[in-house]
């Protein structure tokens, strides 16, 4: 292959910088724009520009804000990048002599902010969807509090619950996530300006100024931290990852209760599919896209985690647009799989019949026999789990029921204890009743309806406190936008 001894080579050019420029084309012109108002502003408010030196500097901002139709703008290779091209275009309508706006600041602490501000756009998009599906969960959790369901363990029928009970262990985990979020969004929204390209400036410059103005949160304070660090990067794609880790762990129970052999759950009609060729067929395709759409969302993440590492300390191309464009995508396809997952849940339901078969085929509620035993028998937990067990396999060799099998418990009773039980057969059926089960486990986190209100609450405040920082936040950057164009507008 020919190589070019002209910057830029055109292998160069088709491959990295001609991407490159439609990256920043796409997803960081107008915040670019708006770091240039901000800077410009804070650069004659603290007199290192003068009022016409500043008012020349904003019509020519203003000018080619006005004129430029960044659509149709393609990389031609005449300037490096996106930045240069613009600088060219405001350099037209004030001249080179005149161009002081890029004083005290770099390309560095410029793409550093702009990414930031594109993130955090993303985020809050993303944070209020995740938000919405963990409210809708709370409230389906709450409608099928009474609901009961099979739990199972290593793939076998355990103990039986709720579906809202069952819903509320998700809820908690995926609220933990939200938070994990929270955190990620707060140390993102500190803003870069004012490092220029590694050690700040000789400038009396204001950086709380620039940051106000951008609706940041505060400045990151070390600059070369400003441009070298990632973990606002690595911290944010660590938290979604999680969030879809921890939710494909549900969507696979999801998937196993609605197969035709455990039958527990419907999935709503509007979200299956038949076969083409098998008409008894009721395919929740949904929870199939749903399991590779998170997997999808976790590799995009994992892409951007997976190439900081082991990168230099210091500004480099790693983190720019090669990984912020597979990034982005994070943010879209997560948010499309979390809106799906709302369907899901809130048009999903419980199969009762067939819940109460396998509860009843599986003897599941004899732990509660055993514990019966040893409340009001005076039995030690060892002989009563025993004496349960001889029950319950006696009842499921004979394919009957757990609640009639009051003669098999009177053997197993007698076998163990040399004795006969002094419980009756309605005081035994009572033991092996499924809502007794539920409605004797009352401990805090429990299924019982007064220990899952209790637990439903709290989830609704976490997620309350959620969104009360993320209105907090948007209200913030909405005030900064305002007065980002009453000051910028003042320099005309």
């Amino acid at each position: 292959m020919k190589q070019s001894s002209k910057f830029p080579d055109p292998v160069y050019r088709e491959t990295v910088l001609a991407p490159a420029f439609d990256h920043v084309k796409a997803h960081f012109a107008d915040y670019l724009h708006s770091i240039d108002q901000a800077h410009l502003v804070m650069l004659r408010e603290t007199g290192i520009l003068s009022a016409k030196q500043a008012a020349v500097t904003a019509n020519a901002l203003a000018a080619t804000r006005r004129e430029l139709d960044i659509d149709k703008l393609s990389y031609t290779g005449e300037f490096e990048d996106y930045f240069f091209l613009v600088e060219a275009e405001h350099e037209k309508r004030h001249g080179t002599s005149e161009n002081m706006l890029h004083l005290a600041r770099s390309r560095n602490d410029i793409d550093h902010t702009a990414f930031r501000l594109a993130l955090m756009h993303r985020a809050d998009e993303f944070m209020e969807t995740a938000l919405s599906a963990a409210s809708a969960m709370v409230d389906k959790a709450q409608q099928e509090s009474a609901t009961l369901v099979v739990a199972y363990t290593h793939g076998q029928p355990a103990q039986p619950s709720t579906f809202g009970h069952y819903l509320a262990a998700a809820i908690e985990v995926f609220a933990r996530d939200a938070k994990r979020l929270d955190q990620a969004l707060d140390d993102l929204d500190r803003c870069p300006m004012g490092a220029a390209a590694i050690t700040g400036s000789g400038f009396p410059i204001d950086r709380q100024r620039v940051s106000n103005l951008l609706g940041f949160r505060e400045p990151a304070v070390n600059t070369y931290g400003c441009i070298a660090a990632v973990d606002h990067v690595t911290g944010l794609y660590s938290a979604v990852k999680l969030i879809f880790l921890h939710l494909g762990r549900l969507i696979q129970d999801l998937f196993h209760w609605s197969s035709f052999e455990v039958g527990q759950l419907r999935v709503s009609d509007g979200l299956v599919q038949v076969s083409s060729i098998m008409p008894q067929k009721r395919n929740p395709v949904a929870i199939e896209h749903l399991r590779h759409m998170a997997s999808v969302s976790v590799g995009y993440c994992d892409t951007v985690l997976g190439t900081m590492h082991n990168t230099p300390f210091t500004d480099m191309n790693d983190s720019e647009a090669e990984v912020q464009h597979v990034g982005l995508k994070a943010f879209g396809h997560g948010g499309r799989t979390l809106r799906l997952l709302e369907a899901v849940v809130a048009g999903c339901s419980i199969d009762a019949f067939r819940a109460r078969e396998i509860i009843e085929a599986s003897c599941i509620t004899v732990t509660e026999l055993a514990d019966t035993l040893v409340r009001d028998c005076d039995i030690g937990f060892r002989q009563a789990h025993g004496i349960a067990s001889a029950t319950a396999r006696k009842v499921i060799q004979g394919r009957a029921r757990l609640v009639d099998g009051y003669e098999e418990f009177k053997e197993a009773f007698a076998a163990s204890t040399g004795r006969t039980t002094e419980m009756s057969a309605a005081s035994y059926a009572a033991a092996v009743w499924p809502r007794t089960f539920v409605e004797r486990r009352n401990c805090l986190g429990g299924p019982a309806p007064e220990a899952l209100e209790h637990g439903l609450k709290n989830c609704r405040e976490s997620l309350r406190e959620l969104g009360s920082k993320q209105a907090v936040r948007q209200s913030r950057r909405a005030r900064a936008a305002l007065e980002l164009n009453h000051a910028f507008a003042s320099l005309l």
